[in-house]
């Protein structure tokens, strides 16, 4: 089902930048997390209880708030997500976010969340599923009957850009924008050099060193966090369902417009990202010699009685 228009929440528990957010009128939901929301609490220096933050945070957002429980068995989630929609879906629109694999390892709680998903839906309680790094993981769940799917995009470029060998906060910084096109030609012409000292197509599938290029460019066949959204998006599509998309780990500006460009239902943004999507520098410019070029003739019109 195609969206009507994309919708923006905003990736914060920091009130003041939620209120300024919503000021601007674009803002249509929340996303939060427990570390978020402690430290903006712990910030107001114990002035006020998380409850009363969590409230506060509800009243002011026009739309959905994604709320997250912190077990990890399904029956525990179902409580704790009973509790937060009980609790404070008077004060707004409350979402529980569910992670789509909760296990840590072998624990046998990898469908628990999953399962978790379910229920809630059964009992009327909408649900983000949250952690979503793969279209399978998406496909799921959409068929547990989740309210809306998080893939995470800028963690899944943060993951391709170290198995190509490069560090966070050296080579690249996670708000810089991931070229996967750029790499893509890279491999291509990779690729083609093998060929060309090859003696035949077989023996270049077959070689350990584009083998291992097309490894490290991709996640199991997907090429940035734009790509899963975008994979996602396809599935969905495919058969109808109804969960909502909203594009997680939101970087940059330009992986903001690359999502919408698909067509995905909700990006949620940091608040800078939000300030990044309205500058350009062409703009700033006009507005200079806008401001200069005003005749007074003009603008004695807005002084007028």
């Amino acid at each position: 089902m195609w969206c009507c228009e994309v919708k923006i929440f905003i990736d914060t528990a920091d009130i003041d930048e939620i209120k300024l957010a919503c000021s601007w009128g674009i803002v249509d939901g929340a996303t939060t997390n427990p570390s978020l929301i402690k430290a903006a609490v712990d910030r107001r220096g114990g002035k006020v209880s998380m409850e009363d933050y969590i409230k506060e945070i509800l009243e002011v957002v026009p739309g959905p708030v994604s709320l997250e429980v912190i077990a990890v068995k399904a029956e525990e989630m179902v409580e704790q997500a009973r509790f937060l929609h009980r609790e404070f879906s008077a004060y707004g629109n409350v979402v529980v976010k569910i992670p789509i694999n909760p296990s840590l390892g072998n624990s046998g709680l990898s469908f628990d969340g999953l399962k978790a998903i379910r229920q809630l839906g059964n009992e009327g309680i909408p649900t983000n599923a949250t952690l979503i790094m793969a279209p399978e993981q998406a496909l799921l769940a959409a068929k547990a009957g989740a309210t809306y799917a998080s893939p995470f995009a800028g963690r899944i470029d943060d993951y391709i850009r170290t198995n190509l060998g490069m560090r966070i906060g050296v080579d690249f910084r996670k708000e810089d924008y991931f070229d996967s096109e750029l790499l893509r030609r890279i491999m291509a012409e990779k690729v083609r050099e093998n060929l060309r000292r090859s003696s035949s197509i077989s023996d270049t599938y077959r070689d350990e060193e584009v083998m291992n290029i097309i490894r490290v460019v991709q996640d199991n066949g997907v090429q940035s966090g734009v790509d899963l959204v975008g994979r996602i998006l396809k599935i969905y599509r495919n058969y109808g369902y109804k969960t909502q998309v909203i594009a997680a780990s939101i970087r940059n500006a330009r992986q903001a417009r690359e999502v919408a460009e698909l067509g995905v239902d909700i990006a949620t943004l940091p608040f800078y990202v939000l300030r990044e999507m309205v500058q350009h520098h062409k703009t700033l410019e006009g507005m200079k010699n806008f401001i200069a070029d005003v005749v007074p003739s003009y603008e004695r019109f807005f002084k007028q009685k």
